[in-house]
């Protein structure tokens, strides 16, 4: 693969997964295809690292003016506006469905509806304060390690999706937002992905420590397991509601890892 495709792939992936434009003659100079959206894909956690920096950046410059429970709600509003929510929206999907039916049609009848039900809301709730709870502890580490913290959450929940998408098969309809995404990702595109990944997977257990930082690692690794399973059980696959729902679970796993007395 060239470097100009791969900037293309960065910057497609990036106007996908976030509200950054990329319009005009650099969109025209990028362009689009069902291919160039499935080879993207090994671009999730570079798109992480944007997110992540921006989050950290603003946590960093929030926790020197306001106690950390502002700091931390800041943070997590920085992020969902570049973001748009797209992930978020997919765990309050993947909630509503797997909850509203034990039948596997209906399920992925009800995560196609734009409405967001009981069980997405409740999702929602839960994870958006316990990640908020779970950012105020990391502030006890100081500073610059909750912000470590942030970018590293970031970039590796965002390799998580792509485990799902190597195991199993797109079941999510021609009308599915990540139909284009539905064959199996590649060997090489996985090889990029870790790629990104690797820095800062090294950063964090240099700055958290062995101890943290590889429970982290291990905890993105098997809530990614947990929840291919469990779509493999329910559904026979995944749709792009599950992809946005295993980010959600894995970046909870890794503030989880690093906010525990270990």
């Amino acid at each position: 693969m060239s470097v100009a495709s791969g900037v293309r792939h960065f910057l497609l992936a990036l106007q996908f997964f976030t509200r950054i434009p990329v319009t005009g003659r650099l969109a025209q100079w990028v362009g689009y295809s069902p291919a160039m959206l499935q080879a993207s894909a090994a671009y999730f956690p570079a798109v992480g690292v944007l997110v992540g920096a921006w989050g950290a950046l603003v946590f960093g410059a929030a926790l020197a003016a306001w106690p950390a429970p502002v700091a931390a709600m800041l943070c997590m509003v920085a992020t969902v506006l570049l973001t748009g929510a797209f992930h978020e929206d997919g765990l309050a999907d993947v909630a509503d469905g797997l909850g509203g039916s034990s039948q596997r049609e209906r399920a992925l009848e009800i995560m196609k509806d734009s409405r967001i039900g009981a069980f997405g809301a409740i999702a929602l709730v839960l994870a958006l304060g316990l990640k908020a709870a779970l950012l105020v502890a990391l502030t006890l580490q100081g500073a610059g390690p909750a912000c470590v913290a942030v970018l590293a959450a970031h970039v590796l929940s965002r390799l998580a999706p792509l485990g799902v998408m190597r195991a199993l098969p797109y079941v999510g309809g021609d009308g599915g937002k990540a139909k284009p995404m539905a064959h199996a990702l590649s060997l090489p595109a996985l090889g990029i992905a870790l790629c990104w990944s690797l820095p800062v997977a090294v950063l964090l257990v240099a700055v958290h420590g062995i101890g943290h930082g590889v429970t982290a690692l291990l905890g993105a690794a098997v809530v990614t397991v947990l929840m291919a399973a469990r779509f493999r059980r329910r559904l026979g696959g995944f749709t792009g509601d599950c992809l946005g729902a295993t980010q959600q679970v894995a970046e909870l796993a890794i503030y989880l890892a690093l906010a525990a007395r270990l």
